[in-house]
């Protein structure tokens, strides 16, 4: 079951936006800033984020960047900010899409789905497919196969396979 997380500080949106998902089979969490979101994220691996732009402590701009700096998962902004060099600012930033409030639940879900898809598609859709970090952006992951270039290391389903190093030469991916 996919898994989206919502950060919103408004606790009846939040609510509307977990209740409408759930509805329709994809589990939500809440977060109510942003702080909270990325402490989650470190934990958790979520397949969409749906991000308020107006929160407590980090706004939701300053979030996504945050986000696009260390995660690769698709963005959603759910905000009242209306004018347009807002959404240019947020699509910019790194988001996917910008969902203004007041929004239709019903166009919500079938946006969130609609992104959910194209990810999956853009990923091969693998249940086993693991949202890396950027810094190891070069390592590659296929269903039970890991494989970590830079440190020479191979790993499936988890456990390491050692190898033995046979040449010097450097191998570029």
């Amino acid at each position: 079951m996919k898994c989206v997380l919502i950060v919103e500080d408004d606790k009846e949106i939040a609510a509307i936006e977990r209740d409408y998902l759930e509805i329709n089979h994809i589990q939500a969490e809440i977060a109510s800033d942003g702080g909270m979101a990325m402490e989650m994220m470190k934990s958790k691996r979520y397949d969409l984020l749906l991000l308020d732009v107006m929160m407590p402590f980090k706004d939701g701009f300053q979030l996504c960047k945050e986000i696009r700096n260390t995660y690769d998962v698709p963005i959603l902004m759910v905000t009242a900010k209306t004018e347009s060099v807002d959404r240019i600012r947020g699509l910019g930033i790194g988001a996917d899409d910008y969902i203004l409030k007041p929004f239709d639940p019903a166009e919500l879900v079938a946006r969130v789905k609609a992104h959910l898809a194209r990810y999956d598609r853009l990923t091969g859709g693998s249940k086993d497919w693991v949202a890396l970090p950027k810094e190891t952006e070069k390592d590659i992951a296929i269903e039970d196969l890991y494989i970590v270039p830079k440190g020479y290391k191979v790993y499936v389903r988890g456990e390491e396979v050692k190898l033995t190093i046979v040449s010097k030469h450097k191998v570029n991916f």
